[in-house]
C-alpha cells in the first residue's frame, strides 16, 4: 500500500517506509486524524451559521415593543433552532466517538511519560466530577509528549487546550439554557436568543480549537523518522 506521508509503496513485510521512514501502522491513524479533523469542521460550521442565523433573528426584536410583541410568533420563530443545537449535540456525540478512537491510538503511539493509565483516555469523560478537568489534561500530556517542547511552547499549547475545554463547556451548557429559555416577554426572548448566538460562538471556537489539537497531534506522530529528533521549533 502507498505511504500516507510520502506516497512510496510499502512492502507487506515491513514496518517502515522504505522511503521516508514513517511507521507503516500510522496511516490508519492519519485517515482518522483527518476525519475527526473534517468531521469537526462541519460541525464549526453549523455552528457558526446557526450563531449568524440568530443575530439576523436579533434585529426585529430591538424593534418590538411590549404592546406588538408575540411570544407564540417568537417562540415558532426560535423553535427551529433549538432543533438545530439538537441535531449538533447528536453530531457531537458521534464525532466524539471517532475522536476518543483517534486519542486512545495517540495516546499509546505518544512516547510519555503520562501521569494516568490508558483506560482514562476513556473513563475520564464519562467519570462525573472527574470529566470536567482530565480530559483536557490528557490531550495536553498527549500534544506535548508527541513532541519536543520548549517551556513556552508548552505554555501556548497548554492555552489551546485550556481554551477549547473553556469554550466546550460553556458552549453545553449555554446551549441547553437557550433550548430551555423563555420568550414569554420581549426582555426574555431578547435574553434568550443573546444566549443562543454566544451557545453558537462558543461551540463553534471550541469546534475550530479542537480542530488544532488533532492537526498538530497528527503532525507530530506521523512525521518521518529523520524528522521527530528535530524540535518544533527548529522543524
Amino acid at each position: 500500500m502507498p505511504c500516507a506521508l510520502c506516497g512510496d509503496i510499502i512492502p507487506a513485510e515491513v514496518a517502515r517506509c522504505p522511503a521516508c521512514g514513517a511507521w507503516a501502522r500510522r496511516r490508519d491513524f492519519r485517515a482518522v486524524g483527518v476525519a475527526v479533523f473534517m468531521l469537526l469542521g462541519f460541525n464549526a460550521f453549523v455552528a457558526l451559521g446557526s450563531g449568524i442565523s440568530l443575530l439576523r433573528l436579533a434585529h426585529p426584536l430591538r424593534g418590538e415593543t411590549h404592546d406588538g410583541y408575540s411570544a407564540t410568533v417568537t417562540g415558532d420563530a426560535l423553535s427551529p433552532y433549538a432543533d438545530v443545537f439538537t441535531i449538533s449535540a447528536i453530531m457531537a456525540v458521534v464525532t466524539g466517538a471517532l475522536y476518543l478512537t483517534w486519542l486512545w491510538r495517540a495516546y499509546r503511539q505518544s512516547p510519555g511519560p503520562h501521569r494516568h493509565r490508558r483506560a482514562w483516555v476513556l473513563l475520564g469523560w464519562f467519570c462525573p466530577v472527574v470529566n470536567l478537568w482530565l480530559p483536557p489534561r490528557m490531550v495536553y500530556e498527549v500534544w506535548v509528549n508527541s513532541g519536543r517542547y520548549r517551556t513556552a511552547e508548552r505554555q501556548a499549547a497548554g492555552l489551546v487546550v485550556a481554551a477549547w475545554w473553556a469554550c466546550s463547556l460553556l458552549g453545553l451548557v449555554l446551549g441547553r439554557a437557550f433550548t430551555h429559555g423563555s420568550v414569554e416577554t420581549l426582555a426574555d426572548a431578547r435574553f434568550d436568543v443573546h444566549v443562543g448566538v454566544a451557545a453558537a460562538a462558543f461551540q463553534a471556537l471550541a469546534a475550530t480549537l479542537c480542530m488544532a489539537t488533532v492537526f498538530q497531534i497528527t503532525r507530530l506522530q506521523c512525521l518521518p523518522v529523520s524528522s521527530s529528533a528535530q524540535t518544533p521549533g527548529n522543524a
